[in-house]
């Protein structure tokens, strides 16, 4: 007779056993954790001791913060351009930067001028900074393409970030399963 699991259908895969399940044996329950396969290390990593990959996370944390606040920029550029109004109509202006856009992306906490470095486009700044008031609507076109560009390259950068950062995690936390009191030396540091 098989063990079976409830199973929580909203988390992605679906496969993450919520609830111990029932043991063969009557009256004696099975944790659900003992049907999960232990966290793998990342080979890729080995080389970093547990200081630098905690560092190295941090940094692919910043720099995702960065990237995503320069697609934002860009996003919001190239939707004012779309927009079309006329220079100062707030209306517009509202319309175009409050367009419902779907919630399936991951939430975080967004801050509105992350901390150096330039971006990975060395034209962004110039690119934001290009005027779109008073010209034709060939070179409209034209700055449009640009923009969405650089957002189709930034959105391929974030995605490898996203990659990178995913396999740091993994490694930390088959670290931590493997040795528990590793996570201790994080709270030492905060001292």
């Amino acid at each position: 007779m098989g063990q079976v699991a409830e199973i929580d259908e909203t988390r992605p895969g679906g496969a993450t056993p919520v609830t111990p399940a029932p043991d063969p044996t009557p009256g004696r329950l099975v944790p659900a954790t003992t049907l999960r396969p232990p966290p793998q290390r990342v080979p890729e990593l080995a080389h970093l001791d547990l200081k630098r990959l905690r560092t190295y996370r941090r940094t692919l944390l910043e720099e995702e913060l960065r990237t995503s606040y320069w697609r934002r920029l860009i996003q919001a550029r190239r939707d004012l351009l779309r927009a079309d109004s006329m220079l100062g109509d707030r209306i517009a202006l509202a319309d175009a930067l409050t367009e419902q856009r779907g919630t399936v992306g991951r939430q975080v906490i967004l801050s509105l001028h992350p901390d150096g470095g330039m971006p990975i486009l060395p034209h962004l700044p110039e690119l934001w900074a290009s005027g779109a008031a008073g010209i034709d609507d060939e070179a409209k076109a034209k700055l449009f393409t640009k923009l969405s560009s650089a957002e189709s390259v930034l959105s391929s950068y974030r995605e490898a970030l996203h990659k990178r950062l995913d396999r740091a995690t993994a490694e930390l936390v088959a670290r931590y399963h493997e040795d528990p009191s590793a996570c201790l030396v994080a709270l030492d540091a905060g001292r």
